[in-house]
């Protein structure tokens, strides 16, 4: 069966005059959001919200903070010419790339920001959420339609922080000799492990087929325009690639092998001391690797995670095969021929970041959401086992420098005739 994502937020009623029950809707949407960004913060304590592990990453703080920023600049002080800032501080220090929206504080120095404090944060939470809450409830009709579509938006660039928020603890936790616990109930979700057929592949539609979001419901910009694109004769793999599969990968010196691998991807791999996936470790002879439930013997039935497009690439040569296109995952995922496509990891494909044909950006500071980026990243389809609920979709492009791995990424193959 081809997969549906069902999202919490009602996208379509943008597009619709709000009645009281859209508000309402709407109001629930937003403090559902809200409320599971602080769910998921609730486990750590002030000093790991502090703790920023790498540049590429943020802390959880300035994670909270920053989505509240983000209301609150769009949001809230362009529909409310009353609204007195918590903090005139704040839109310096929580600003994350938005040029046209003012001077920001270095990204790799987030770290340093111990004040204002978590507690801090989440009284400015409070009262953005307050005024947010009466906007909702209160915006005048003629404006109604532009001010939920900028909240779907906010509600939207929530979730992904809440990935993030995530991930770059899990690195910072990495990082720990230790080995803290995120959430010592934490599981792999169902269906990460289970028998696979290491050469079960599935015949891809050829032909011209359609990419891209047909406008039914929310999207990011870098979705658009629809558009047709030709499809080569190939096959992809129903599964993501496997431990036991990468763990025969390493044994046969995979990271020893220059020809398998890209010029810059053999470089980053010396330079990093790259021997396995990110966060595996030996532990007794026998390969760990760290999750959010802390260390764990690697699973060889589960799913790699923490691979690198260099790492993807180099294993796809390894195999034989190669990484499928964004265009050939996406029309196998909505032909429903790959089992494991959502909710595991973020998957590799072999295409560059690049924008659609008839792409133009937004205008004003939130056009900058995406389509700044488009140079020298490569695309991930699917979504991941930190993805919040109803937040993946067919059609949805994530995208990272080709080093990257503390994302939970992986890959499938694909092979041509």
């Amino acid at each position: 069966m081809a997969h549906t994502a069902m999202s919490s937020v009602p996208g379509a009623l943008v597009r619709n005059q709000p009645a009281d029950d859209v508000r309402a809707r709407w109001l629930a949407a937003y403090r559902a959001v809200r409320a599971e960004t602080e769910r998921r913060a609730s486990f750590l304590s002030a000093e790991d919200q502090i703790v920023q592990s790498m540049a590429d990453a943020s802390p959880t703080k300035w994670h909270r903070a920053h989505v509240t920023w983000f209301f609150e600049t769009f949001l809230v002080r362009e529909y409310d010419k009353s609204y007195v800032l918590f903090d005139e501080r704040f839109p310096f220090l929580f600003n994350s790339y938005y040029v046209a929206a003012g001077p920001r504080h270095a990204r790799p120095q987030r770290g340093l920001i111990t004040r204002p404090n978590s507690e801090e944060v989440t009284r400015y939470r409070a009262h953005v959420d307050a005024a947010v809450e009466k906007l909702i409830e209160t915006v005048p009709e003629d404006v109604a339609p532009r001010f939920f579509e900028i909240l779907e938006i906010g509600l939207n660039h929530e979730q992904q922080h809440q990935e993030l928020l995530l991930t770059d603890i899990l690195h910072a936790f990495a990082q720990n000799p230790t080995n803290p616990t995120y959430d010592p109930d934490w599981q792999m979700p169902r269906g990460a492990t289970g028998p696979r057929e290491v050469n079960d592949f599935a015949d891809v539609p050829a032909g011209i087929q359609p990419i891209g979001h047909d406008n039914a419901g929310f999207c990011y910009d870098n979705e658009l325009p629809r558009h047709d694109t030709l499809i080569p004769k190939m096959r992809i793999a129903r599964h993501l690639v496997t431990n036991a599969q990468w763990l025969a990968f390493i044994e046969a010196g995979g990271y020893r092998t220059p020809s398998l691998w890209l010029s810059d991807g053999w470089a980053a791999a010396q330079a990093e001391g790259w021997e396995a996936p990110g966060y595996w470790r030996q532990v007794d002879g026998t390969w760990h690797v760290m999750t959010l439930g802390g260390l764990k013997p690697v699973d060889p039935a589960a799913p790699v995670l923490h691979v690198s497009y260099y790492e993807a690439d180099a294993f796809a040569r390894f195999a034989g095969k190669c990484l499928p296109s964004e265009q050939e995952w996406e029309v196998a995922a909505r032909a429903g021929l790959i089992a494991d496509a959502f909710g595991l990891a973020w998957q590799w494909t072999r295409s560059a970041y690049l924008s659609y044909p008839g792409y133009r950006a937004a205008e004003g500071a939130l056009g900058e959401y995406n389509g700044k980026f488009m140079s020298g990243q490569m695309v991930l389809r699917g979504s991941s086992l930190a993805t919040p609920e109803g937040h993946e979709r067919l059609t949805y492009r994530n995208f990272f420098y080709p080093p990257a791995r503390w994302q939970f990424s992986s890959l499938r193959l694909a092979e041509f005739p």
